[in-house]
């Protein structure tokens, strides 16, 4: 199966969803990553001192070593503004996610929940706009055959810098349980953003998913929960 993640920032597929990629891999999918902006707007770079081009192009570096850690197949970075998402024309942001989807063509699409798991701004616009053009391809073929959305489940967590949402079970369809090398290789990809270090032991994201990392999946219910975003199609 090939399978497309879509986030606005980099450091999203890390957060959180990292360990069920490098599980997906490892069991033989092909997992691509699309990713909107280049995250030169975050705080951190007040810290360093640069301006948000230079920022964006340190994070640029910085996801190329995630992409050979996690041994993605494919990974494409835009441009598009980062934490200015919400100010923009939704149909541009619209064509620009199709035509990433048509590019790889996947079986399953991955972004956030509706709630952004943060609530960051570009996190809602980015599932509202992926959900939007799913809705439109799967009309068309070859079209994505399902959409999965990555979550937290409503469990209790360690502390964090940020307020995070969750999923009740009943929303959760999916959750995919990873092993430790899955986890180290997580690890490795999270490392990998050296500019970002301050804010991973502020947030402890890879702490925060548990045992397993969940997933909702737009109009269809499983209960008992699928093993894999893959399953039963």
């Amino acid at each position: 199966m090939r399978i497309l993640y879509i986030f606005p920032h980099p450091d999203d597929e890390c957060f959180g969803p990292a360990p069920a990629i490098a599980r997906q891999i490892r069991l033989g999918h092909e997992v691509h990553l699309l990713t909107l902006t280049q995250g030169g707007a975050t705080s951190q770079r007040h810290r360093l001192n640069l301006s948000i081009e230079a920022m964006g192009e340190v994070r640029y570096r910085e996801m190329l070593e995630v992409e050979r850690a996690l041994g993605l197949h494919g990974m494409v970075v835009l441009d598009l503004p980062d934490s200015g998402l919400s100010g923009m024309d939704p149909r541009k942001i619209e064509a620009t996610v199709r035509q990433g989807i048509l590019d790889v063509k996947p079986d399953v699409i991955v972004t956030y929940a509706v709630h952004g798991v943060s609530g960051f701004p570009d996190h809602l616009v980015t599932h509202a706009v992926v959900k939007r053009v799913f809705c439109e391809l799967r009309d068309e073929h070859p079209a994505p055959r399902r959409l999965a959305l990555f979550t937290l489940p409503d469990r209790e967590r360690p502390e964090g810098k940020f307020r995070l949402n969750s999923s009740s079970d009943e929303e959760i369809d999916a959750a995919e349980v990873f092993s430790e090398g899955d986890l180290e290789i997580a690890k490795r990809a999270l490392a990998c953003y050296v500019s970002y270090h301050e804010v991973i032991e502020q947030t402890r994201p890879l702490e925060q998913i548990g045992q397993a990392v969940h997933f909702e999946i737009f109009q269809e219910s499983f209960d008992p929960w699928l093993g894999s975003i893959v399953e039963e199609l």
